[in-house]
């Protein structure tokens, strides 16, 4: 059932009863989001998801019947904060900006950890943090502290070893068992795919949930990480990025159990709202584009609007 919040008409001279206010919040009957994860994780076939860079987006997704959501980096750097994807973002940014979606979510959102932010006791805190905001899991990486968004060049890893044991804080500072920890290495550009394969099949031995190598750069390296590491992969199809775009279907054939297209909502809005003030520079109005934007009924509809109009009809 919907949370709400309860009112109490007598106390005010034009109300004589109670009647209760339905805000948009996230179904309450749900379950949590890791254990909703969980249940996709256990499902057969692959799950199509999306990166989110705000909530609205999020909402978008979800109407649209997309079941996972991935708050990505690269997005929330961008949308929230005008930055490129570098590590300027911080961990209470992040956590912050998660917890909105997921209180308002009702499918689950996995929280892109980074680095951890830092040291040992940061990756810790990185779970605590991320599993507080209601996040169903989270992405760890194995660059170096600041990190780089994996489709830019310039970018450094540390050692096997040290990211072990980052992976192993992670996993044991979970409070919940049922967090899921995907665990992504980005050394295939600076040490080659057997180097990366070989990390990957190392996170999965140690426990991580889901294994992910970041930027192959062509379909055999794809084939070869899906052939070559038994364990749940995740691959990431950024159009205009340094992998091969696959359809979902071929890379389910292959045995990958997600795919994430990280930054293609910011890259269509961006440029929808390109198009739009150009329209509006050149002809001065924009209600001949209305058939290209989303209907403003279905806005309101969308953002939970009726839950709220409803009381104060009622209130008559």
């Amino acid at each position: 059932m919907m949370p709400c919040v309860a009112i109490d008409r007598s106390s005010h001279d034009l109300l004589d009863k109670k009647a209760v206010i339905m805000i948009p919040v996230r179904d309450s009957a749900l379950p949590a989001g890791p254990a909703q994860l969980r249940t996709l994780l256990a499902r057969p076939g692959i799950i199509r998801s999306f990166g989110i860079h705000d909530l609205l987006s999020g909402l978008v997704f979800q109407q649209a019947g997309i079941e996972l959501l991935f708050a990505g980096g690269f997005g929330i750097a961008a949308s929230g904060y005008g930055y490129p994807d570098v590590g300027l973002v911080t961990l209470t940014e992040m956590a912050s900006t998660v917890s909105h979606m997921a209180r308002r979510l009702n499918v689950p959102v996995v929280a892109d950890g980074d680095t951890g932010h830092g040291g040992l006791h940061n990756v810790a805190r990185s779970v605590v943090e991320f599993e507080q905001a209601g996040a169903a899991g989270m992405l760890l990486e194995d660059q170096v502290f600041p990190k780089r968004c994996g489709h830019f060049g310039r970018k450094q890893v540390i050692s096997e070893k040290e990211m072990l044991l980052k992976l192993e804080v992670a996993l044991e500072s979970r409070r919940n068992d049922e967090f899921v920890i995907f665990a992504r290495t980005d050394s295939l550009a600076t040490l080659g795919i057997d180097e990366a394969i070989q990390r990957a099949r190392a996170f999965g031995k140690l426990g991580a949930d889901v294994c992910f190598v970041e930027a192959p750069t062509d379909e055999q390296q794809l084939r070869r990480i899906a052939d070559e590491i038994p364990f749940p992969l995740l691959a990431n199809m950024l159009v205009g990025g340094q992998t091969p775009i696959l359809s979902a279907t071929r890379l389910e054939e292959w045995g990958y159990k997600f795919v994430v297209c990280p930054v293609s909502s910011l890259l269509v809005s961006a440029n929808a709202m390109q198009r739009l003030a150009q329209t509006f520079l050149q002809e001065g109005r924009l209600d001949a584009q209305s058939t290209s934007q989303l209907d403003f009924e279905h806005l309101k509809q969308m953002l939970g609007l009726p839950l709220i109009d409803e009381y104060y009809e009622k209130s008559k």
